[in-house]
């Protein structure tokens, strides 16, 4: 079977302009452990050098959706309807879909009758990715057909001047050595200014599934290629972590990473405090609306009842 290890060129040609709001902003008081000697420096002397206003492509990213059909809509489950309806309201360029798109099991029919009818509105730009649910049903064959794909699913889009690598990480499940070796090459063959790794397993999560180590060898590939972020699901919560290598350092060459559950299945709470963590709320579904832009990022998390939880802005490293 073919897969989709072929990069799609998607050209994002919608621009935003994402200025910071100041008080929902939430940037570490002087500069980060592991920062370089400059930037230490100037913290020390009071200077501090202000946030990009970024423009670029619309992306939203989103994790952990539809309850399977049938189940009822209530205050704290199955708000997969909302999100979408938020995700709409910000007319995205590109959807981002980080892993357990349909619970419980991602049978074709279940595809078919919930998540199409909420996140389904945006399959045409929707860049997915499997998670361990789809893989439920024998070689989640359910998410393949839906999605006109085939195994093992992954593979690189582009979108705007990013390079975003879309990755499976169920590794019980397929040859991920093939898949990592694949990484590494697509990106020396591929180098950009700015790229990010999208999986279903975050690296680090303060949620009920907790860190995964076994995630640490597609962010050693990332890190040495120089790229940004790290996108991920799996546990159902926002979070977002500071600059970080594959051993849980601080490091100016790390990943700042986000872990975004919160497509509407349910909620889970907070479980530990890895090192890192600099917003964690699991009290509101919600999306991560990002702007790729040349050189920047922004992020905002904005949740189903409006609001703006978590936002900044940086410059690719």
């Amino acid at each position: 079977m073919r897969t989709r290890s072929v990069a799609w060129t998607i050209v994002g040609v919608l621009a935003f302009a994402v200025p910071v709001p100041a008080a929902q902003a939430r940037p570490p008081v002087g500069p980060e452990p592991g920062a370089s000697a400059a930037a230490r420096a100037a913290a020390g002397s009071g200077v501090r050098q202000a946030p990009p206003r970024v423009t670029g492509p619309k992306v939203v990213v989103v994790g952990d959706v539809a309850c399977r059909p049938g189940r009822r809509t209530t205050r704290t489950t199955c708000k997969q309807r909302a999100t979408s309806n938020l995700a709409l309201s910000l007319a995205p360029r590109h959807v981002l879909a980080v892993g357990d798109l349909q619970y419980e099991k991602g049978e074709l029919a279940h595809f078919q009758a919930s998540y199409d009818a909420s996140w389904g509105r945006l399959k045409a730009i929707t860049h997915p990715i499997p998670g361990n649910h789809e893989y439920n049903t024998a070689g989640a064959s359910g998410y393949y057909q839906y999605f006109g794909l085939s195994s093992p699913g992954y593979g690189a889009v582009t979108i705007g001047s990013w390079r975003v690598y879309l990755l499976n990480s169920q590794c019980s499940q397929i040859d991920c050595a093939a898949q990592r070796q694949w990484l590494a090459d697509d990106m020396t063959a591929n180098p950009v200014a700015c790229s990010a790794i999208a999986l279903h397993f975050p690296r680090y999560s303060s949620g009920e599934h907790g860190n995964n180590p076994s995630m640490a060898r597609f962010w050693r590939i990332a890190i040495q290629h120089g790229a940004d972020l790290a996108l991920a699901g799996h546990d159902h919560d926002y979070e977002r972590f500071a600059k970080l290598n594959a051993n849980g350092k601080y490091s100016e060459r790390g990943l700042r990473s986000f872990v975004v559950g919160t497509g509407g299945k349910s909620l889970y709470s907070k479980q530990s405090s890895p090192k890192g963590s600099r917003f964690f709320r699991a009290d509101a579904f919600g999306v991560l609306a990002m702007t790729l832009g040349d050189g920047a990022y922004a992020w905002r998390f904005r949740t189903i009842g409006g609001g703006v939880r978590d936002a900044g802005s940086a410059r690719c490293r």
